[in-house]
């Protein structure tokens, strides 16, 4: 048992204490603690009983502290100050002094197009502060939130526990990509073009399957997948392979390589959103609060679909099938 919890003591009866003190008068205290009369001397009863020694006696009408009494105000006061100071008054935070570092949990679909801006804003407004990034996807994103891996995180989530707080930054669907000198589209994809092709795909699951086969039902000549989506233009560049990727993931890999060419899928195709994630035990933490607004200020910059409609606060985002390949 701990030293605060170990005695017998009402930490309460210090403040009752502590006003009468001041006031010199159990009615006067009675009436600034919105106490009766013999509410006040029942509490100034227990706490000499549990301390052992008289703290006050009387000198006319009025009361005044004994030796021990007033070593215990001299004691207690400070210490009564700073506790409601600390409960009442707002943590102090100023981005540009604070030397916080938060843990950011992210999708290898999310980190090209959110990290490097992010550091930008931190440079201008936060210099000390730093942000560790940690890869995420949507089947670990809950376990690195409730076990503080992470404190917040961008990416595709389906079902969490309501512990997590969830804001939809943007909803984008999927494209085809290509590289036009060695794979013939046209202007329009052709699904028959498009299962005529072979594929590169991503799958979180090592396997051959992604996100049209669990979808749209429908097998693709898969010659390669990938455990990420960091080196498909890599591949894509130089080859007749067709890549379904999300809308922002080509537009990064086209930044790199504008010779590429991206095509909207033959067939309709739903797409849950990039959502920011955190902890509901968090939503007063201010240095999280502004890491997270100004991720949500980035996000508008880079919507790859602008008409797409944005979360307005915390949401529970519609579950939009398997996410763990393209």
């Amino acid at each position: 048992m701990s030293a605060v919890t170990g005695r017998d003591l009402d930490l309460n009866l210090l403040r009752v204490f502590h006003v009468v003190a001041e006031q010199g008068s159990v009615t006067a205290a009675a009436a600034q603690l919105y106490l009766t009369q013999p509410a006040v001397s029942a509490a100034l009863r227990r706490l000499t009983e549990s301390i052992g020694a008289p703290l006050f006696a009387r000198q006319g009408r009025g009361l005044v502290l004994t030796n021990r009494g007033t070593r215990l105000l001299a004691e207690v006061g400070p210490h009564l100050r700073a506790l409601i100071d600390a409960a009442f008054s707002p943590s102090a935070f100023d981005p540009r002094t604070s030397e916080r570092t938060l843990r950011l949990g992210s999708s290898d679909a999310t980190e090209s197009w959110l990290v490097p801006p992010l550091l930008r804003v931190l440079e201008r407004e936060a210099p000390s502060m730093r942000i560790i990034v940690v890869p995420v996807q949507f089947r670990t994103v809950a376990e690195a939130l409730a076990s503080r891996r992470v404190d917040l995180a961008v990416t595709v989530a389906d079902d969490l526990p309501s512990s997590v707080q969830r804001t939809i930054l943007f909803r984008g669907g999927f494209v085809c990509l290509f590289d036009p000198r060695h794979a013939r589209l046209g202007k329009t994809l052709r699904e028959s073009d498009y299962f005529a092709h072979d594929h590169v795909i991503v799958s979180y699951n090592a396997d051959l399957r992604g996100v049209i086969e669990d979808i749209v039902q429908k097998t693709r000549r898969v010659r390669c997948s990938l455990s990420s989506f960091a080196n498909i233009g890599a591949i894509v560049d130089g080859s007749p392979l067709l890549a379904t990727v999300p809308a922002l993931v080509a537009g990064e890999i086209r930044r790199v390589r504008p010779h590429l060419r991206t095509l909207a899928l033959p067939f309709r195709m739903t797409s849950g959103g990039m959502e920011l994630l955190w902890l509901t035990v968090d939503d007063d933490d201010a240095a999280g609060r502004f890491l997270r607004a100004k991720i949500l200020e980035l996000a508008k910059a880079v919507d790859p679909d602008p008409r797409s409609p944005r979360s307005r606060g915390t949401s529970q985002s519609p579950s939009s099938g398997p996410r763990s390949r393209t």
